[in-house]
């Protein structure tokens, strides 16, 4: 097949007229791309709602275990050089 047959061929099917879609089939799209919107936005602000309870936990935990201060020594430096 040669490049002016296969430009012919592409042509053809890009001119052919699209079959007719059933009109039944807009009314599922519509609902079933709603249902994925609203699922999307209720999966977005649950990931949002985790990552700030995450923060406000880690703030919590960290305001009363307080990780940055030093922990007291349990035991005494020998006492030497008196």
């Amino acid at each position: 097949m040669s490049v002016r047959e296969r430009e012919a061929a592409v042509r053809r099917v890009l001119e052919r007229t699209p079959p007719p879609v059933p009109p039944e089939l807009y009314g599922d799209v519509l609902r079933r791309g709603g249902r994925m919107l609203r699922r999307r936005t209720a999966a977005r602000r649950l990931v949002w709602l985790v990552l700030v309870a995450a923060a406000v936990a880690f703030l919590v935990w960290a305001s009363t275990a307080r990780p940055w201060v030093e922990p007291p020594s349990d035991t005494t430096p020998p006492l030497t050089g008196w």
